[in-house]
């Protein structure tokens, strides 16, 4: 079965991630990338402008004084990942730990879905079951069946 034909079965028009060589990501000096990762990590986690859905490498590069690129080659080397994955695999973080607390269990999977930072029910469920597996509402589910 080839690559068109796996995507073709993945449910949410999910595509296998293929590796693409740029040879600028191997450029950036390290100590560069080490201040960077540190930077991007504290605006992206600490700040937690990942619940902003418009909020873009574009953005952040010009927080940081840098370009894209840079940015784009930091987040690869150390994340192992892109940009809009890396704010994606945080916003899926909190919407789990939002569909188990007590505190937000009046709160429906699109308002969770929007409090954390997607744009629309498609993305969120989408990034949901790249990165779990399974649904939000079937994980919701399940978490409540545990308890």
């Amino acid at each position: 079965m080839n690559s068109t034909e796996k995507s073709k079965n993945l449910p949410y028009n999910i595509r296998e991630r293929s590796e693409k060589h740029a040879a600028y990501r191997t450029l950036i000096r390290a100590e560069l990338a080490d201040e960077l990762f540190d930077k991007i990590l504290n605006i992206i986690v600490v700040e937690k402008k990942y619940r902003d859905a418009n909020f873009s490498a574009k953005e952040l590069a010009k927080e940081l004084k840098t370009n894209t690129r840079y940015i784009s080659a930091v987040i690869n080397s150390r994340f192992n990942t892109n940009f809009s994955c890396l704010l994606n695999e945080y916003r899926v973080k909190e919407a789990l730990h939002r569909m188990v607390d007590k505190r937000y269990a009046e709160e429906t999977i699109e308002e969770i879905s929007a409090a954390v930072g997607f744009a629309n029910r498609q993305s969120f469920y989408a990034a949901f079951y790249r990165i779990m597996g399974e649904t939000p509402n079937s994980y919701r589910k399940r978490q409540s069946v545990k308890k």
